[in-house]
Order: C-alpha cells, then structure tokens, then sequence
C-alpha cells in the first residue's frame, strides 16, 4: 500500500488554508460603516487594515510567481468600508494565491524573492522563508491587530485557535 505524496511546496505552506479560512471569518465581521475608525492616532484606520489584511493573499502570489517587488512603486492603500468590499478583495487574492500554490514546481523552493525600494534591496529570503514570514506571520499578525480593532468596536471576535470572549468552541 502506498502513501499519498506531499510536495515541498505544500509542506512549506501545510497550515495556509487554515490561516485563510479563519481570516475569512475575521473579514466577515467587519462592522460595515466603521472604515474610517481607528485607535490612537498613529494608527491605520479600520478600513485600511482590514483592505490590508483582505489584499495579503497577493503578495503571496507574488513570492510565488515573481523574483520581488519594489516598494517604490507598489498602488495606493485601499480604504474599505463594508466586509461585502473585503470578502470580494478577499476571495479575489485567494484565488490567484491558491492557483498560484497549485502549479507551483518544486524548484521554487531553491528561489530567492525579494523587496527592493527602487535600486536597494530591503529583504531578500528564500521563496520557502518569504512565504511563511513575509507572508503567512505577516497575514496572522495584521489579522490580530484588526481581532483588536474589533474589540474595541464591540465586534464579536470569531473562533480563531480555540474559543474567544464571543465565540465557544
């Protein structure tokens, strides 16, 4: 009896589709008409983080598919006003990532990626280590900071890990 083969590359990323399933969850909470809300003034409003965390998606497909990106020239910062805005963004991204992810060859894995602004390299990671840090830990921790957001707005907080104030298991 044979066992079913992982690849490289869906090792590297094993625990993706779990982390974009619960930032769906976290995107359909978003209370419509609060975009321009935000804490303290340093910080982005609700709006922009939660277009942030909807968008990530793309510049996983980027790791996958490109060499880099440059800074300098990257498009202007969406602000969102509805979770019906968001899931469409959303779901968009995901699925180029997901396409992306599927045909995806394993020589990938050998590949560097990296962010330029104009001529000087910012940061410059294998594809397997941009994925999980540029990436995926940059999804989650955007994704906390709008569970905050939330929070502080009354939001009910989905099941992310284990059960929240809002939400038991």
């Amino acid at each position: 009896m044979s066992t079913p083969t992982t690849s490289p590359v869906s090792l590297v990323l094993g625990d993706a589709a779990n982390e974009l399933d619960s930032t769906r969850r976290v995107l359909e909470r978003f209370p419509d008409g609060k975009g321009s809300w935000k804490p303290p003034t340093k910080s982005r409003t609700i709006g922009q983080l939660a277009a942030h965390v909807a968008s990530l998606c793309g510049l996983g497909t980027s790791i996958i598919t490109t060499v880099g990106i440059d800074r300098s020239t990257r498009p202007p910062a969406i602000d969102a006003n509805s979770a019906a805005e968001l899931l469409a963004l959303f779901d968009a991204r995901r699925a180029e990532f997901d396409a992306a992810l599927a045909s995806a060859g394993d020589s990938m894995l050998g590949e560097t990626w990296s962010i330029k602004a104009g001529d000087r390299i910012l940061i410059s990671l294998p594809k397997p280590g941009a994925l999980r840090s540029v990436f995926l830990n940059h999804l989650i921790h955007h994704r906390a900071q709008l569970g905050v957001y939330y929070r502080l707005l009354d939001v009910p907080v989905p099941i992310l890990y284990g059960p929240t104030a809002d939400e038991q298991m």
